[in-house]
């Protein structure tokens, strides 16, 4: 049944504003960029043609989602506009038309007598960020938020090498300088590639990790993830935009900009002209593809600045800018099976085989499924007619079913109970979304426990990537990562692809790597919760290998940062003999295990004596991520409500923990209250 204007018009804001708050507060969406902006133009429509259903909180009358919890929150000095959308030829002709319109009744003249000057910069896939700077120093870096008020993330900020701390040469006293924080391809990729190796959820695309990096509370984390950023606007601190000691062209603004330090995105071009614009646009359809980051799609803004002035702004878009926007890269294709992938901790990710399909410039016959929960919402089948699409136009993903075309002997897709490599039970702990193969000898886990061994955060052997550790497990010259050290050069030469001479390169990194830093094989080893930040924790305070190996679960929880959760993880993992053979082997073939202790010294500890449950899924940060910080705040975090158990922190889609606690009369807190408590706390 059709719905009439006046139930439409209610539905479409409430959908719109629930996908608003899961892209921009939850770096979560649902629906592509394209489907979203189509709820949108459905809704402006609508309210153009009954103006009296208009009101001031429609989600057309305003910028965009409300900040994050956990954030303080900061007011921009001149609101951060969204930007109008273009979607092919006519809408950027329309565009230009409106411009000339209104530059030539502000003149005198007719609009077919103006030729407007514009600049065309790539559209980055990322979030939008305000720095402040006061006599040249960087005091403060915001998101936009809603436009007018965003989250306070300096401290994230301050560790973006391509944000200059102090700006070159003569600048305004008080300014700001705006721009985008991006995850460059091969960052991003790394961290996908991280995050399901340890099992948790895969960012969609770049502009969502960028999100969820900026909101992460840790500024130690956001270092390690590569994120970088690119300037493009300067803006008065007292409130006049675009104000500065420049030409007043945006051109000069750029250039202003570089001479100051900051990264300006180099593939920029002045056009004269819609036609140029549209040139422009179309050079960069296929183009885009071979850069380093993400774009998809141009801006195109007035040159002139006092022109911008002139035209100004609507309660959300400046009138002198339009986002001109690719069509999504999509395509169906028939989805031949679905298989699960083991990673080096046993878990088990479904992933889809596809008939291959050409989605944006590359080939496709793997996509992912994230987990069996998402697979089984999307009800998605083996024998579907799929929509795949390259996320972020990165990482290749099933959107859903094309149920029209579903087979009418389709069934519906059950996660298998063996190992599908080694046959060992595939088990799903209480709480917990991940599969795991429970079999420590499974060939899939040592290929991954091999290729993050060998990585650049472990012990970083060059040269030895997936491919030849696929190779020399095959072979059967490895089955442990002990056996990398008995290597020889001899043996590798006769390997597919190597010669001599890579070989003996290849033996160089292996003997160098005996030498590296003791966290970097403590990281390398993959013991569960323990990864580079961890592995450097235990190294600096105990020295060695073999003084972790030996120390009980109260000496391990006594170590900053070292709680409940990591100290029973490095308890186990050493009690297993096998695992003190493995290092016993590796301490004999040369590598280091001893170093220099360095002991920190204790910080506050205002959660001692208080034990924690966490249950659910928290938006600002992973559990692993919450149960570290609580212990680095001297708490303790378990497994199981009780009595004891002081707080419980509930996270979206709360299990049976909450009603025990209920029952139990255990205090609960929320995420912006467990955030409100740890943040106060630290």
């Amino acid at each position: 049944m059709t719905m009439k204007p006046a139930e439409r018009i209610p539905f479409l804001r409430r959908e719109i504003a629930r996908h608003e708050e899961l892209y921009y507060t939850h770096a979560d969406p649902e629906i592509s960029d394209s489907e979203f902006d189509q709820l949108m133009l459905e809704l402006k429509a609508l309210e153009t043609e009954h103006p009296d259903l208009l009101t001031p909180d429609s989600p057309t009358q305003r910028v965009g989602g409300r900040p994050a919890e956990g954030f303080a929150t900061v007011l921009h000095h001149t609101q951060m506009l969204s930007l109008d959308n273009a979607y092919d030829e006519p809408d950027l002709r329309a565009f230009d038309e409106r411009v000339r319109k209104a530059l030539a009744a502000a003149q005198g003249v007719s609009a077919a007598e103006i030729v407007a000057t514009y600049v065309c910069e790539l559209k980055i896939d990322g979030l939008s960020i305000s720095l402040l700077y006061e006599d040249g120093r960087l005091v403060r870096g915001a998101t936009r938020g809603d436009g007018i008020r965003g989250e306070d993330v300096t401290f994230n900020v301050r560790t973006i090498r391509a944000i200059p701390l102090r700006l070159n040469g003569d600048v305004l006293p008080r300014m700001e300088v705006r721009g985008e924080v991006y995850f460059p391809r091969k960052a991003f990729e790394r961290l996908n590639t991280e995050r399901e190796q340890a099992a948790e959820p895969l960012f969609a695309n770049p502009r969502n990790a960028a999100a969820g990096t900026m909101r992460t509370l840790d500024p130690a984390s956001v270092s390690k993830r590569g994120l970088s950023a690119w300037m493009y606007q300067i803006v008065d601190a007292t409130g006049v935009a675009d104000a500065a000691p420049v030409e007043p062209t945006h051109v000069a603004m750029l250039e202003q900009l570089r001479t100051w330090g900051c990264a300006v995105e180099p593939h920029w071009r002045r056009a004269t002209g819609i036609d140029d614009v549209i040139a422009f646009c179309d050079e960069w359809r296929e183009k885009r593809h071979s850069l380093p980051f993400e774009t998809d799609g141009v801006v195109v803004k007035l040159d002139d600045l006092a022109q911008r002035v002139t035209l100004g702004t609507t309660s959300k878009f400046p009138r002198w800018a339009t986002a001109f926007k690719y069509p999504a890269q999509q395509a169906t294709t028939v989805l031949r099976k679905i298989e699960v992938n083991i990673g080096r901790t046993g878990a088990a990710t479904p992933y889809a085989v596809l008939e291959p399909v050409l989605v944006a410039g590359s080939t496709i016959s793997l996509a992912t499924l994230h987990n069996p929960d998402d697979l089984r919402r999307k009800d998605i089948r083996e024998g579907d007619t799929v929509i795949v699409e390259k996320a972020g136009d990165v990482i290749p993903r099933v959107v859903g079913p094309v149920l029209s075309k579903r087979p009418e002997d389709s069934r519906e897709w059950e996660m298998p109970t063996a190992c599908p490599v080694c046959g060992g039970a595939l088990v799903k702990g209480e709480d917990e979304a991940v599969w795991r193969c429970e079999n420590s000898s499974c060939p899939a886990r040592l290929l991954r426990s091999l290729e993050h061994f060998v990585s650049r955060g472990a012990m970083n052997i060059e040269g030895l990537g997936e491919v030849l550790v696929r190779q020399v497990v095959e072979k059967g010259l490895v089955s442990s990562v002990a056996d990398i050290y008995a290597l020889t050069a001899d043996t590798l030469a006769d390997l597919e692809r190597m010669g001599k001479k890579s070989a003996a390169k290849l033996i160089e990194q292996i003997e160098r790597s005996k030498q590296n830093d003791v966290w970097r094989l403590l990281n390398g080893l993959g013991i569960r919760h323990v990864g580079e930040r961890g592995a450097q924790v235990l190294a600096d305070h105990f020295g060695s290998v073999e003084e972790i190996e030996a120390a009980p679960p109260a000496v391990l929880e006594q170590v900053r940062e070292v709680g409940p959760v990591m100290a029973h993880s490095v308890r186990s993992w050493f009690d297993e003999p096998r695992n003190r053979d493995l290092v016993g082997r590796l301490r004999a073939a040369g590598v280091r295990t001893v170093g220099e202790r360095k002991v920190a010294p204790a910080g506050p500890q205002p959660l001692a004596g208080q034990t924690f449950v966490i249950t659910g899924t928290l938006d600002a940060m992973s559990r692993d991520d919450a149960a570290a910080r609580i212990e680095a705040l001297g708490g303790k975090v378990t497994n199981s409500v009780s009595r004891k158990t002081s707080y419980l922190v509930v996270g979206a889609e709360a299990g049976s923990k909450l009603e025990k606690a209920e029952a139990l009369g255990v205090a609960t807190l929320d995420e912006p209250a467990f955030l409100r408590l740890i943040m106060n706390e630290s």
